[in-house]
Formats: structure tokens, C-alpha cells, sequence
């Protein structure tokens, strides 16, 4: 008997094609083998589910296989061909749908009242947004390319159970969206009630320990009970009613322009708004809020295969999100015309969409307008903020959590987050809000990216992503891989000093962990993904191998 270094085993296929497995986390393992046999030996699997591979997305090659139950519901297998329907001009409908909504209206006027000027204001959101395309369309490429959504291309980077991390705290962030969403909501309730009942002391009154008024939160909370019972009824309620949103909000939106420019007799009070900083303090604020305004799209940025899994060519999904930076740019530029108007028209400014439709027109206008918004706020807030945080439970425990479990828990958690005081402020939403989040999404990404690029050169094994086996290729230890984990953790370390003093947790760091928070994003997006190529890169000089055993049974 010779000592001889056996290959990895392969997945014999129905149509006769092998795919062999390889570990990487694993060291050369040699082992006595009869001099006889010299054909490596192969672990027939039972196969049934489809999935397509195509590097050029044509011709598709389908491969069948037998997932474990534990790692993949319908929601996570991949998209087969038929299902492949989206072209660019439909994707780009997706972010015209996404990018219409109040939250986009108040960004370039939260810059302009940090003293920015309109078209800075505008020009940093515009920015911000055409460097956002590039992680967006580079993680939107294994979508594409192997119809697979994010929890499953997180596993490929994460390892199969390690995963969990990353879709978690993108589920998080979810959570705190649709809490913000559904106060927008109330809102809207809110405006509608008779100014008698407004009146009522012990209602109208703020409740220190509340952070806002009984019947402010009563109004929110109706919205939040009305958004739930939407989801109860499953996705296919959510899709229908979405498709109407965007052309509601897009209409009001070209009516409240329209309105303005009548009403205030042009455009002259917005291009009379000039910036009100120094030079030293003009950069003080770009920089956090260039960090704010990509943190903005930055939880889509991650988890954009979950869409473009669904796109026909790698050309229909880069052509589908390239004009994001042109929505944002239009919509916040109508935004802040509207905005600025108000100080012409009525003598104080509004900068709320949904309190500037509550004193335009009658009693009807006023319904039929907040009507429509709010009609476009449950839709883009179910799709965007329940659906994803909502997969992610079911991704972590499918024998417990479903759907509706895992979208009542995102709606609790929302109130948690307690939106009112996120958005008391153009400081507490830009600073606080979105630039602190980005310190968890950033290195997410550049992990990701880094994984995909440069360590697997967009080569993933598909079958492995959806199997437990310790030969799997994204099994690495005990199903985390610990590279990633560590590279996630010591990108968001730097930003934690500067977050606890925002919040006031501390009352003073040092300044250059003030200088860290403020570009938190782009600090850990590098530091994450560069970390994370140095440690895969030593652990491959230090002689790690893809061989393993083929005669070790399977892990159960």
C-alpha cells in the first residue's frame, strides 16, 4: 500500500457533467490507498431541485440536486430560467418605486438646514448615490449570474451558517426603516384628525419618558396595526398593491411642483438658499453627510440579488440601476424647490411633505393627497423593510419562524427603534441614524465584494451553498467562517468610540475617532474587505490545501 494524496470527491449528476467539491479551509490529509485503484472515487447524491449556472447567462446549463432542508425554502432556492424576467427598463422601475418616497424628500433639505447650499445639498446626494452604483451593481452580478439572493451568496463568504451575521444586522436596519416609515404613516393620520381633538391636553401634551405626544403615538401605532394586517395576507398582497405606488407618489410629487413654482412665482427663493459655512466648516458637513447619503441605499446595496436574480442579462441589471443617482438627484431637487417655496408662500417653512398637503387646498384635497402617500408608504415599506428582515428569520430557524412570525417581529421591533426621535432632527436622522448604520453595513460589503472578486473570481459552487456536509466548500468551521467574522468585527471597532459620543454615551473622544465616524462607511468598507483578503491570503501561504479525504463519511 502506497501513501497517496487523494482529490476531491465530485457530485455525479444526472446529465453525466461533474462538479467537483473543494474545501479550502481544509490541510492536505494523506492516507494509505490500495496502489491498485488510482480513479478518484465519486459520492453519487441524490439530486431534485434546479438551479441554472451561467456565466454568460446563455445557454443555461440546469443542474438537479437535494438541498438540506435546513438551508433553503422557496424563497432561497435559485431562480430558474423562466423566472428570469426582469429587463432594465423594469429594474429601473423598481428604483423609481424605491427612491419616491418621503424619506428621499428630506435629504438634500436636511443638508440645506445644516447650512449647506440647494446645490450642494443636491450635488452631495448625487454624488453620494453614483458612488453607491458600484457595490450595487457588483454584488447585483452573482444575482444575476447565479439566481441567488443574498442570504445565499452571504454563505459563500460567511460560511453556511455564519451567514446569519450578516442577514441579521441587514435585518436590523430593516427594522428601524419600517419604524421610520410607519411614523411617517401616523402622520398622515395624524394631520387628518379635527383640530378639536388636537386641542385635548393630556393628548396633545409630549410625554418626557414617551419622547412624543399619546396621540401622536396612537396615530402611529394605527398606521402599524394597518401595515400588519397588509403582510398578514402574504406576498402576493404586498405585489399588488405595490405596482400602484410609485405612479401615485409620482403624480403628487409633479402636482406639488407644479403648485409651487405657481405659488411662489418661479424658482428664485430656492437658487436664493446660498450655503451658510466656511470652507473648514463646509467640509465638516460633506464628509458625514456624503457617509449619511450613501449609508441611504447602502442596506439595498447588500442585499440587491434578492432583485436582480430575477434580471434577464448582467447588461438588463446594470442598465436597470445606472439611473439611480438621476432619480435621487430629480427628487430631492423637488423636494427642496417645494421645501424652500414654503417659506415664500406661507412664511415659515415646511419641511414635511405630509404637513405642507394638510394646509394646501380643502378638506377633500387634503385626504385624497395624504391618501395617496399613505397608500405609497405601506407599499414601499412592506417590499423594502418586512420582506427582507422577515426571509432572514425564516432563513435562521424554517422550522419555527414563517413569514407572518418573521414580519410581526420586524414591525415590533420597529417601535423599539422609536422613530420620532430619529426624525426630530435633520441632525439626529443624518448623523445619528443613517452614518451609524453604515459602520455594520460597510464591511458586510467589502467582505462580500472580496469574497466574490478577488478570492473565488465570481466562481461559487452552487450545491455547496445549500448543503451541511463538512466537505462542503462553505462549510469552513463547524459552518463559520471565521476570516470573514473576524475582518467584520475589527471594521466596525474604529467607528464605535465616535457612534457612543453622537449618542451620548460618552462625552468626548478622541478626534480622530470623531474623523473615523464621520466617514464610516468608506473607513469600514476598505478596512473589512482588506482585512478579509489578508487573512485568506496567509491562511493559504501558511499550506492550507483543497484536498481532502474522499474516503471520510459525510457529516450529518
Amino acid at each position: 500500500m502506497n501513501n497517496m494524496l487523494l482529490k476531491s470527491p465530485s457530485l455525479t449528476l444526472h446529465h453525466h457533467s461533474t462538479i467537483p467539491i473543494q474545501r479550502p479551509s481544509y490541510p492536505p490529509l494523506i492516507l494509505p490507498f490500495p496502489s491498485n485503484l488510482t480513479n478518484p472515487l465519486h459520492v453519487p447524491i441524490s439530486l431534485s431541485m434546479k438551479c441554472s449556472i451561467s456565466p454568460n447567462m446563455q445557454p443555461f446549463k440546469t443542474i438537479e440536486f437535494e438541498p438540506d432542508p435546513s438551508l433553503t425554502n422557496e424563497d432561497l432556492k435559485p431562480t430558474s430560467p423562466s423566472q428570469r424576467t426582469f429587463s432594465g427598463l423594469e429594474i429601473s422601475s423598481l428604483w423609481v418605486g424605491l427612491v419616491v418616497g418621503v424619506p428621499s424628500y428630506y435629504l438634500a433639505g436636511s443638508l440645506v438646514d445644516l447650512g449647506m447650499s440647494w446645490w450642494q445639498g443636491i450635488s452631495t446626494v448625487v454624488l453620494a448615490n453614483i458612488i453607491l452604483l458600484f457595490p450595487l451593481i457588483l454584488t447585483g452580478h452573482a444575482g444575476t449570474k447565479y439566481g441567488i439572493s443574498f442570504p445565499v451568496l452571504a454563505r459563500s463568504s460567511f460560511g453556511i451558517h455564519g451567514a446569519h451575521i450578516p442577514t441579521l444586522l441587514r435585518a436590523f436596519i430593516g427594522c428601524g426603516w419600517y419604524g421610520i416609515e410607519s411614523w411617517i404613516g401616523g402622520e398622515a393620520i395624524f394631520i387628518l384628525l379635527p383640530n378639536s381633538l388636537k386641542k385635548i391636553t393630556f393628548l396633545s401634551n409630549n410625554l418626557p419618558w414617551l419622547g412624543t405626544s399619546p396621540l401622536e403615538f396612537s396615530c402611529f401605532m394605527v398606521f402599524w396595526v394597518a401595515q400588519l394586517a397588509i403582510v398578514w395576507r402574504g406576498v402576493d398582497g404586498i405585489r399588488q398593491l405595490e405596482k400602484f405606488s410609485a405612479p401615485i407618489l409620482i403624480f403628487l410629487t409633479s402636482c406639488l411642483l407644479i403648485w409651487s413654482y405657481v405659488k411662489a412665482g418661479g424658482f428664485n427663493h430656492l437658487f436664493s438658499l446660498s450655503s451658510r459655512l466656511t470652507n473648514s466648516e463646509f467640509f465638516a458637513v460633506f464628509f458625514p453627510s456624503l457617509t449619511a447619503n450613501i449609508s441611504f441605499w447602502a442596506t439595498v446595496a447588500l442585499n440587491i440579488p434578492d432583485f436582480t436574480r430575477y434580471a434577464k442579462s448582467q447588461k438588463d441589471q446594470v442598465i436597470g440601476q445606472i439611473g439611480l443617482p438621476i432619480f435621487m438627484g430629480l427628487f430631492t431637487f423637488v423636494g427642496l424647490v417645494v421645501t424652500s417655496s414654503t417659506k415664500v408662500i406661507f412664511g415659515e417653512v415646511i419641511s414635511s411633505p405630509i404637513q405642507l398637503l394638510g394646509r394646501i387646498g380643502g378638506f377633500s384635497t387634503s385626504v385624497l393627497a395624504i391618501v395617496g402617500i399613505s397608500l405609497a408608504t405601506i407599499t414601499t415599506n412592506i417590499a423594502a423593510n418586512v420582506v427582507a428582515p422577515a426571509n432572514a428569520l425564516v432563513n435562521l430557524n424554517p422550522s419555527w419562524f414563517t413569514f407572518r412570525r418573521g414580519a410581526f417581529l420586524t414591525a415590533v421591533l420597529g417601535i423599539a427603534f422609536q422613530p420620532w426621535r430619529l426624525l426630530k432632527s435633520s441632525e439626529s436622522f443624518v448623523y445619528t441614524w443613517l452614518v451609524g448604520y453604515s459602520a455594520l453595513m460597510g464591511p458586510i460589503g467589502g467582505i462580500v465584494l472580496v469574497d466574490y472578486y478577488v478570492v473565488r473570481k465570481m466562481k461559487l459552487r452552487i450545491s455547496d451553498l445549500y448543503t451541511r456536509s463538512a466537505f462542503g466548500e462553505y462549510y469552513y468551521w463547524k459552518g463559520f467562517n471565521v476570516d470573514a467574522i473576524v475582518a467584520l468585527v475589527v471594521g466596525i471597532l474604529p467607528v464605535v468610540p465616535g457612534f457612543l459620543e453622537k449618542v451620548g454615551i460618552v462625552r468626548s473622544v478622541h478626534d480622530g475617532f470623531v474623523v473615523v465616524y464621520n466617514n464610516a462607511w468608506f473607513i469600514s468598507f476598505f478596512l473589512g474587505g482588506f482585512l478579509y483578503w489578508v487573512l485568506v491570503s496567509l491562511r493559504r501561504k501558511l499550506g492550507e490545501s483543497d484536498a481532502i479525504d474522499t474516503l471520510l463519511p459525510e457529516a450529518k
